[in-house]
């Protein structure tokens, strides 16, 4: 059996548990990642991402220090580039410099410096707009903000009351105008990068948007969001079932809407049903959908292992790319032509093992 003897071990990325598996699986595995290693070759190699500067290393904090994150640089880099931000710097204040904190209310604070209380509110808030502006011409596919900071934090930055209590309800001021300039686009903090789930679903996305985007770079026909949809659907599938079925009567009636708000509605629908994150469940059942593709190839032993490999997926015992690799196997061997141009099965660069967690 291609994954039922349970001779090896194979390891999860991020959590390191051994998961058994057959010689013969390994080989498989193996080849599939070497097999994936060549999709990724034909993706984007370089998705253009905006960054808080700090987070690159460069020492533009409060402090004069930095917060370099090496996954961020070391890791994502490879297949990123970064448009450093740094809202204190680029609005004109100096490094060091009094650390600064939001105060009063959390849905329009005030900026003010620790020591002084300087209001810097107004000098942010004008440069920030404008910055914003400027970086339309930089066609990013999203963002990675400093955690905590109140200019770029993207959620539960303190607020202070008067009374110098704080809450963890604030958005900083850069990022909030970010957002509200941009707000189909995928944001990310670099803590919450550090939680599997949350990194793969951002990555997921600047992936897919920077799909889309080429698809909005060239002249725009209905037959190139059908293809584009028809390439996605399974991906959509497993973040909501909801809008994979409002996104398939949008394209199916195509025809009888306006291209530009064709194209408008499907972004909008597309970047919603992604940044809902996909589960097990709703893994389970794409895996499952796509193993009716091969109900007249596979023998019984083959569709017995393959639906104990999604089961034990659903019970956390194997990571995703367990099932993944077994489906991706079938749909080299019988040459599936659907599941083949699937992104589910390739969304991101193999290398970065995403989908080797449980």
């Amino acid at each position: 059996m291609l994954a039922g003897m349970v001779v090896g071990f194979y390891y999860s990325h991020c959590s390191h548990r051994p998961y058994l598996l057959s010689p013969k699986a390994k080989l498989h595995i193996m080849r599939n990642q070497n097999s994936q290693m060549q999709e990724s070759i034909q993706m984007p190699m370089k998705i253009k991402l905006g960054i808080s500067s700090c987070l690159l290393g460069n020492s533009v904090r409060f402090d004069g220090g930095h917060a370099w994150d090496r996954y961020i640089t070391d890791t994502l880099g490879q297949y990123v580039d970064y448009v450093p931000v740094c809202p204190e710097v680029e609005c004109g204040l100096s490094v060091p410099r009094e650390a600064m904190r939001l105060v009063g209310d959390a849905n329009n604070p005030r900026l003010i410096t620790v020591h002084n209380k300087k209001d810097y509110t107004d000098k942010m808030l004008r440069w920030a707009r404008t910055r914003v502006a400027e970086l339309e011409q930089e066609n990013l596919c999203g963002f990675i903000f400093k955690s905590k900071s109140p200019s770029s934090g993207m959620e539960r930055v303190k607020v202070y009351d008067e009374n110098g209590v704080p809450a963890k309800k604030g958005v900083g001021m850069f990022a909030r105008c970010f957002m509200e300039h941009f707000p189909l686009l995928p944001v990310e903090e670099e803590g919450r990068l550090h939680d599997p789930v949350l990194r793969e679903n951002f990555i997921e996305r600047i992936f897919a948007y920077q799909r889309w985007r080429e698809v909005m770079e060239q002249k725009k026909k209905i037959g190139a969001v059908v293809d584009f949809h028809t390439s996605h659907k399974l991906l959509i599938l497993s973040h909501s079932t909801k809008h994979y079925q409002v996104m398939g009567k949008l394209v199916a009636n195509a025809k009888n809407i306006p291209l530009a708000r064709l194209f408008a509605e499907y972004q909008s629908l597309l970047m919603e049903s992604l940044a809902i994150k996909a589960t097990a469940r709703k893994n389970c059942n794409v895996l499952q959908h796509m193993m009716g593709y091969f109900k007249e190839q596979l023998s019984a032993d083959e569709k017995q292992e393959l639906l104990e490999t999604i089961d034990h997926y659903r019970q956390e015992i194997v990571p995703l790319i367990v099932p993944i690799t077994l489906i991706n196997h079938y749909v080299r061997k019988y040459d599936q032509p659907y599941l083949k141009n699937q992104y589910y099965l390739h969304p991101h660069p193999s290398e970065l093992q995403l989908r080797n967690h449980v």
